[in-house]
This record gives structure tokens, sequence and C-alpha cells, in this order.
């Protein structure tokens, strides 16, 4: 199966990345290459993007679509994390934009076997990367009832957190919770079904709970930001795509905090604090995508995007 993945806020984020022709650019999270193409014919002979991805399905279909760019495109399997190190290994200290699509791809949802999907049944599995040894079961079958109701109520934001992390206990008590479909099964019972027909799939938080815990998306994201910053050109910028309210947080405070680090209390004159902004927040709302793609993608229907842009002193 093809890696079919539409590119949310594509034209906005490539735009808001500003891409000269001979720049270095990275893409942090490659998925099926939709941005990294769209960089690609912007650059002249001399500009060059490095794409980033832990996931091999995701490399391979990439390399395909990108390879007619030749020598411009670097393809390195990787998390978004290592960007630091794997760009020092290339020789490059300093790029002129990155762009991060966090979340799951339509790909990864629509492969079965992956086991990211609530529609489908399959073993519970959920890693962006497959090297990685624990997997959605180990989390679903050996976490305690508090740390499942924890990270349902905090990465799924469901109200019912404490009757899902009690139903999954007591299900595995009988035998362990192998797949997609048990899962979501005891998910759907652990739900009054007046709320069923509310607010879309009952599983889905629960699905997007254990998928962020298991990839350790929110600590990979916050420890990320302020590194990639620093690797910014003056000019430079950083695009970032979030689909979930803690991803968007975590992005605007980062921002926010690159922006202005002066920690002098308020009253101070002037500032004591010796600590310089990096630059500057291009977004000071998020840019959402219009109505014509939310109803073409419906993925896109949580996407923001925040840009930064890094200053000549910073």
């Amino acid at each position: 199966m093809g890696f079919d993945h539409k590119s949310v806020l594509l034209e906005e984020t490539v735009q808001g990345l500003n891409v000269k022709p001979d720049g270095i650019y990275v893409d942090g999270t490659l998925g099926g290459g939709g941005h990294a193409v769209e960089v690609c014919k912007r650059l002249g002979d001399k500009g060059s993007i490095i794409g980033i991805d832990q996931d091999a399905a995701a490399i391979e279909a990439a390399g395909g679509r990108l390879k007619d760019f030749g020598e411009k495109v670097t393809i390195v399997r990787s998390s978004y994390r290592d960007m630091k190190s794997q760009l020092q290994k290339l020789g490059i200290d300093k790029v002129d934009g990155i762009v991060l699509d966090l979340g799951v791809s339509s790909y990864q949802l629509d492969t079965a076997e992956r086991g990211f999907s609530y529609r489908k049944d399959a073993p519970l599995d959920m890693r962006m990367d497959t090297r990685q040894k624990m997997t959605a079961r180990d989390i679903v079958n050996d976490y305690e009832e508090m740390a499942l109701y924890r990270i349902i109520r905090d990465y799924g934001e469901d109200r019912f957190a404490k009757n899902i992390a009690r139903h999954i206990v007591a299900e595995r008590g009988k035998a362990p919770i192998e797949t997609t479909g048990r899962l979501s099964e005891v998910v759907k019972r652990a739900i009054p079904m007046k709320y069923q027909k509310k607010s879309g799939h009952p599983a889905k938080r629960t699905f997007q709970a254990i998928r962020i815990e298991l990839n350790r998306e929110l600590e990979v994201l916050e420890c990320s930001l302020d590194d990639m910053i620093e690797l910014l050109n003056p000019g430079g910028r950083l695009c970032i795509i979030t689909f979930h309210s803690l991803e968007d947080r975590i992005v605007k405070s980062a921002f926010r905090r690159n922006e202005d680090p002066c920690t002098c209390p308020p009253d101070f004159p002037v500032c004591v604090c010796g600590n310089v902004s990096k630059g500057r927040i291009v977004t000071k709302k998020p840019i959402l995508p219009d109505e014509e793609e939310q109803e073409e993608n419906t993925r896109s229907k949580s996407a923001k995007l925040r840009i930064f842009e890094r200053g000549e002193n910073g």
C-alpha cells in the first residue's frame, strides 16, 4: 500500500518557511514527503533539504517521491529529537528553515497491521519506530489502573478516563488485551451510549492517549524546540503543525519563552538577567485550515500552524 498522506496546511506552511533558493531546510517529520516536495520545487541548484523520519515505510515512500530532486535531498532515519546531532554528522551547523507536522499520518492509520486505528482489528502496536521494543499492548496490559487513568485523562482528554481505565483492568484480568478490536470494544462499554452518539468514535481519545504515551510524543517535542530554534540562521523559520491541544500549548509557550526570555521582575526599570530574545513569533494566532480543506481532509480539523522566526541577535 502506498504512503498516501495528504499534507495538512501545505501551502500555508511552505509559504511560512519563506524558502530561499540557496537555503538549507529540514523536514523533521518527513512522512510521505508532501511538504518536502513543495520546498524542493522552490530550491535552486545550491539549495538542499534534509528529511528526517523514524518510520521505515515513510522513508521508502518519500525516497520515491523525492528521487527526481537528486542530490538536493538527504533522507535520514531518526527522530527529530536528534536533529542537531544528525545535522552535525552531515557537516551542517545552521539551517534556514525547519518544518514539523506532528501526530500520526493517514498511512499509519490506514495500514491495519500498524495497530494505530480503532476501526480495523489488528495487533496492538502503535510504534512510530518499529525498532522500538515496547508496544501499545504493553501499556494496555502492564500499566497500573491509575497510570492508565492519568494518560487517558491527560493525553486523551476524555471525561470518562476513570471508567475506561477500570474497564481495561477488569477485562485484561480475564485474558490479555492483544488487539485493537478488543480494546475498542472495552472502551465502548465504558462510555454511556448517549455520549457515544455525540463525539465521534468512543475509542478515538483512548487510542490517541496510548499512542502519545508509547511514542513519548509530548516529551520529545518539549525537549526539542529550543534546539531547533538554536539551529536556525538569522531570518530562518520554524513551522510547526500540531493536532492536539497539549502539543499546541507546548509550542506556544516555547515560542513565547524564546521571543521574550527575560526573567526580571515586572517592576524592574531595566533588564538585568541578560537573557536575549531569540527572535519573534510570526503567528500571533495560529493559522487554521480553511473550510474547504477541513471538508476535503477531516484530519485537518484540529490542525494549528505556528511559526517562529530567528532574530539577528538571538
